[in-house]
C-alpha cells in the first residue's frame, strides 16, 4: 500500500508544473530536449543520487 501512496505523491509532484505554469513547462522541456546527451545523463545521475540520499535519511 505504501508503494501506491508513493506513486500518487510522485504523480502529484510531476503534475504541479504543467498544471500551474504550462508555458514555462513547455519551454523547460524544449531546453531539456536540446541538452547534450552527456549533460542530460549527468543531471539525471545527480537527481538519482539526491533522491537516494533523501530516501535513506528517512
Amino acid at each position: 500500500m505504501d508503494f501506491f501512496k508513493l506513486l500518487a505523491l510522485v504523480l502529484i509532484i510531476e503534475g504541479i508544473g504543467p498544471f500551474l505554469v504550462p508555458k514555462a513547462w513547455q519551454d523547460y522541456l524544449r531546453q531539456l530536449s536540446n541538452m547534450p546527451e552527456n549533460q542530460l545523463r549527468w543531471v539525471g545521475g545527480v537527481l538519482l543520487i539526491i533522491g537516494a540520499i533523501l530516501l535513506f535519511l528517512n
